[in-house]
């Protein structure tokens, strides 16, 4: 079994506590039949080595994992990775996280870690660069998403802007997809031709509708399956792991 990173040294009052939602990430992207699916596509011998992005990765415990183990994962560790999170406070959470889970696991298993850096959703990323990305999004559905942050902002922020830091991890508008949606029509823009995206969703986004219209995007050769799920039958606390790829052979 894969360490998980250590995340004892985050303030959970401004960013997002792990959850189960967090473990069912860890818990598929480890998978045999997902890291099978890895190595293949992102072989030692691959140039350029393969990038991997989480967006909104709060505390960074899912990027850490993917840091830390990138040999047990992807096979070998030429990978590099970074995370985008429009939460100041989890861009530093997530970089001390980081450093911790790779210290654990040493040379020879992490990858190399570049940054996290503030920004909406994908935006800050060059079009056809990322490899791998990864999107545990706000999925509660809620009347309204929360107003969008500036970067500015004081290092001590008050109750009120701390419990906006925290509605900005959950609250996903309506049908829980506002930002989900963002993050999907971005994703042919994103992804590399060889990129893959693990994005989490629970019952209520519709995961089968979300699946149907991936498979309907241009082009025709987009995959959308469901890779994971979590042990919960009813409701929207139901959460499956959807993973969105490319396949130019079909």
């Amino acid at each position: 079994m894969l360490p998980t990173p250590d995340t004892s040294h985050v303030s959970y009052n401004r960013v997002y506590e792990p959850a189960e939602d967090s473990f069912l990430l860890l818990d598929t992207l480890s998978l045999p039949s997902e890291t099978t699916f890895l190595q293949t596509r992102f072989s030692k011998d691959a140039l350029p080595p393969p990038l991997v992005l989480e967006v909104g990765p709060g505390s960074g415990v899912v990027i850490g994992f993917l840091t830390a183990n990138a040999t047990p994962l992807f096979g070998h560790d030429h990978i590099l990775t970074f995370a985008i999170d429009v939460n100041r406070f989890a861009c530093s959470a997530t970089g001390l996280t980081v450093k911790k889970a790779t210290a654990e696991t040493g040379a020879g298993s992490s990858g190399v870690f570049l940054d996290a850096v503030q920004g909406d959703l994908t935006n800050p990323c060059r079009p056809g660069q990322v490899d791998v990305l990864v999107f545990n999004p706000p999925y509660v559905p809620t009347d309204e998403l929360p107003a969008p942050l500036t970067k500015e902002g004081n290092e001590k922020p008050t109750f009120e802007e701390e419990s906006k830091l925290l509605e900005l991890a959950y609250a996903g508008g309506k049908d829980g997809m506002e930002t989900t949606e963002r993050l999907l029509d971005a994703l042919p823009e994103t992804l590399s031709a060889r990129g893959v995206a693990y994005v989490l969703l629970c019952a209520g986004n519709r995961p089968e509708e979300v699946k149907d219209r991936i498979r309907s995007w241009a082009g025709g050769s987009w995959k959308a399956e469901t890779v994971g799920t979590s042990g919960r039958q009813a409701g929207w606390e139901r959460l499956s792991i959807v993973r969105v790829w490319r396949d130019d052979d079909q």
